[in-house]
């Protein structure tokens, strides 16, 4: 047994990435972490101003501005605009946890869930007492419809794009197997977190969820996107008929988020639509390039996500156990993720790839991934 598989054994992936956080070389969680453009920057000049605008406004009109700017950004017209419709949280997590309440007392079956995908969601699914199935994502994205949706199951959830594959659920399919689970009266529940790096999935998929007929629960989240210091909002959207107590179980957990993040995540939404996504796209795939072209010469290694644009990397190692390596980088200060919590079914799956965050400045990127070769090229 390698000396470094009880170190991480029934560690999570957050817990993992928590031991990184004081750390230069910190390529392990997916939150952003590279410097601010001059347009951003400008914005954080104005943080007086908007620190004003925030207590001088109605929250209720701070958030429909939020909303809209966000959601339009990523041509997500079509989103709920009722009250309720879209619910704003801390983060992410705390939408995935509201929804894994909500769930629970829904009664029947099983909640089938992509595989693989990030561990804090089969944690808080099964945490609140759900039983889960795991639907791997060649069936989601390739496999016939009714395999995607497997019978008996209350709920649907896939990550699009996946963490930490990047795979995108294309428009067509996801009409399909939306269709599915209106025939089946089964939840479908999507989790977008990383939707803003990749335009293969900035259709409207409120547009399509709402033609579909289905109940359906949409995840978003700002936190990916901006290196704001962790100033972020979830958002928790569902459609009219979800019967779901998504609403009671928000009041339960928050009163809300504070306004003043509210205006942030506004002025950041509009400076991304003035052309800053469009740099970050390219920032991003310039760190993918980087990573790529530094281990391409290092062998037995692998890119299983050729065609990711999201601001993570895998790494495929060949025979080499992604533990020993995680080890052997930590005793240096640097930190990436291994990826058999992402395998949260099956994790000797993951036993043998590392994923590295991308969002990162360029030049610590590449003294982490220089690191990592000379770890992979040493005997």
């Amino acid at each position: 047994m390698s000396p470094s598989t009880p170190l991480l054994r029934g560690v999570n992936l957050t817990e993992i990435e928590s031991l990184a956080l004081s750390s230069q070389l910190n390529m392990a969680d997916g939150h952003a972490r590279q410097e601010l453009t001059k347009a951003q920057r400008s914005i954080v000049d104005e943080l007086p101003d908007l620190f004003a605008k925030a207590a001088a406004q109605p929250v209720d009109d701070l958030e429909r501005e939020a909303h809209r700017a966000y959601l339009h950004l990523l041509h997500q017209h079509s989103y709920p605009t009722r009250p309720g419709g879209v619910l704003t949280c801390y983060s992410s997590s705390v939408a995935m946890e509201i929804l894994a309440r909500s769930l629970v007392p829904a009664g029947g079956g099983p909640v089938a869930l992509v595989h693989p995908t990030f561990d804090n969601i089969p944690d808080l699914l099964r945490g609140n007492g759900l039983r889960l199935l795991p639907v791997e994502e060649d069936v989601l994205h390739e496999g016939s419809v009714s395999a995607a949706v497997p019978e008996g199951v209350r709920c649907l959830f896939i990550t699009t794009p996946n963490n930490p594959t990047g795979r995108v659920l294309a428009e067509q399919r996801l009409a399909a197997i939306a269709a599915e689970c209106a025939a089946r009266d089964v939840v479908l529940a999507l989790d977008t977190s990383f939707r803003g790096f990749d335009t293969r999935s900035h259709y409207d998929h409120y547009a399509v969820l709402r033609d579909s007929g289905c109940r359906w629960v949409v995840i978003e989240d700002t936190g990916k996107l901006w290196a704001t210091l962790d100033l972020k909002v979830g958002l928790l959207a569902s459609s009219d008929h979800v019967g779901l107590p998504l609403a009671k179980i928000h009041s339960d957990i928050l009163l809300g988020v504070s306004p003043f993040v509210l205006v942030l995540v506004t002025r950041f939404a509009e400076d991304a639509a003035a052309g800053g996504l469009a740099d970050l796209h390219r920032f991003i795939a310039d760190n993918r390039a980087l990573v790529r072209a530094t281990l391409a010469d290092v062998p037995d290694l692998a890119f299983p996500d050729g065609d990711a644009r999201v601001s993570v990397e895998r790494v495929d190692l060949g025979e080499r156990r992604c533990l020993d390596v995680w080890t052997r980088l930590r005793q240096s200060g640097i930190y990436v993720l291994p990826c058999s919590q992402f395998h949260w079914a099956d994790p000797a799956r993951g036993d043998h790839s590392l994923r590295i965050a991308l969002a990162r400045v360029p030049g610590a990127l590449e003294a982490a991934v220089r690191a990592l070769r000379a770890v992979l090229l040493s005997p």
